[in-house]
C-alpha cells in the first residue's frame, strides 16, 4: 500500500482530528499527477473498506473527511471522481448516533476496535471515550511486549479498553483483568472486549468492577497481578489520592510492577500525585517510548510520561 494512503487510513479509522491528516502531501501529489488514482486508492482504504462497513467512524466525521478530500481534489485541478461524490451522498442524510467506532490499526494486521461515545463527557463520566495517555501506553506496550508475556496483568481505570486490548492482542499475557467502576463504562468495556474476540480466547480475560476506595488487599491478592497498568487516571486530585492508596495495596498484596501513564493537564495535580506516591513504599522511574514509530498517535503528539513503580525494597533498575 502507498505510504500516503496508509497514513490516511490510520488517521481515518482512529478518527484523528482532520487538521492532522497529511493534506499538504496529498495536494502536492495531486498537483504533480492530476489523475484520480490516488484519491480512488484513499477512498478504497477508508470509506469503501470492509472495516468501515462493519465498524464505521461517525457519520459526521466521514462527511467532513469526504468534503475535505473533494476540496483537495478541486484545489489541485485533479480529475473528478464520481465515486467520491457518491460516498459523500451516502452520509449526507443519516443523523449521527451518540456512538461510533474507532479502529486502531495494529502493526502486523488487524485492529483494536472500540465502540465509544461521540461526546467527551456523557452519562456523568469521561470514561466512555479513549484518551491520549491510553494510546501512548498501548504504544509503549508494543515496544516492550516482554513486560507482559506470560504474566497476569491488572488494568486500573480501563475505560474503553484500548491499552488492555492491545496488550491482549499483541503481548501474550497469561491473563488480563480489566477494571473500572462506572456501570456504563463497564457495560461498554465488556462490549469492546467481545468485539475484539477476547471473551472466549487466550489469554484469560475478565472485566470487573473495582472501587478504589474500598478494595481490600485480600481482593487484590486474589487477582495476583504481576503487572499493573493505568492511563489517564491522575486528572483529579481526589482520584489521584485514591489511586495512590490503591497502588500501595496492590504492591503489598502481590509485589507487581506498576506502569502509570498520565497526560499532564494540570502541573499542580501531577506534582500532588507524585508527592502522595512518594509517601508510600513505592519507587518511581520515568519511562519513555524507545521506538519512534507510532501506530496509534502522531509522532509529533505530546509525549505522555509514564511512571514505573516498584516496592521500594525491590527497586533496582529503570528503563527508558
Amino acid at each position: 500500500m502507498n505510504l500516503l494512503v496508509e497514513e490516511f487510513q490510520r488517521h481515518f479509522f482512529s478518527m484523528t482530528r482532520l487538521p492532522s491528516f497529511p493534506w499538504s502531501s496529498l495536494l502536492e501529489h495531486l498537483q504533480r499527477d492530476t489523475s484520480s488514482q490516488l484519491i480512488s486508492e484513499i477512498l478504497d482504504q477508508t470509506c469503501r473498506h470492509s472495516l468501515c462497513r462493519k465498524f464505521p467512524p461517525s457519520v459526521r466525521f466521514r462527511r467532513l473527511f469526504l468534503s475535505q478530500l473533494i476540496k483537495q481534489q478541486e484545489e489541485a485541478g485533479a480529475d473528478p471522481l464520481d465515486e467520491l461524490y457518491d460516498a459523500l451522498a451516502e452520509v449526507l442524510g443519516p443523523e449521527d448516533a451518540n456512538e461510533c467506532y474507532k479502529n486502531y490499526l495494529l502493526p502486523h494486521g488487524g485492529a483494536v476496535t472500540l465502540l465509544e461515545n461521540t461526546a467527551l463527557i456523557s452519562q456523568g463520566t469521561t470514561g466512555l471515550v479513549t484518551w491520549e495517555a491510553g494510546l501512548y501506553l498501548a504504544e509503549w506496550a508494543l515496544d516492550h511486549r516482554e513486560v507482559f508475556t506470560g504474566r497476569t496483568v491488572l488494568e486500573l481505570g480501563s475505560g474503553m479498553g484500548v491499552t488492555g486490548i492491545t496488550v491482549c492482542r499483541c503481548c501474550s499475557p497469561s491473563s488480563l483483568v480489566f477494571s473500572d467502576y462506572n456501570p456504563s463504562v463497564l457495560q461498554k468495556l465488556r462490549t469492546n472486549v467481545g468485539v475484539n474476540g477476547l471473551s472466549n480466547a487466550t489469554p484469560v480475560v475478565s472485566v470487573e468492577q473495582l472501587d478504589w476506595t474500598s478494595a481490600t488487599e485480600e481482593q487484590l491478592q486474589k487477582i495476583g497481578a504481576d503487572v499493573v497498568i493505568a492511563a489517564d487516571v491522575t486528572y483529579d486530585p481526589e482520584v489521584a489520592r485514591n489511586l495512590v492508596t490503591l497502588v500501595s495495596k496492590v504492591i503489598r498484596s502481590s509485589g507487581p510492577e506498576v506502569f502509570i501513564c498520565s497526560t499532564i493537564r494540570n502541573l499542580e495535580t501531577h506534582h500532588g500525585f507524585k508527592q502522595h506516591l512518594g509517601k508510600k513504599p513505592v519507587q518511581l522511574a520515568k519511562i519513555n517510548k524507545t521506538n519512534n514509530k507510532m501506530n496509534f498517535i502522531k509522532m509529533n503528539s505530546p509525549i505522555y510520561p509514564c511512571a514505573r513503580g516498584f516496592a521500594k525494597s525491590n527497586h533496582n533498575s529503570s528503563i527508558s
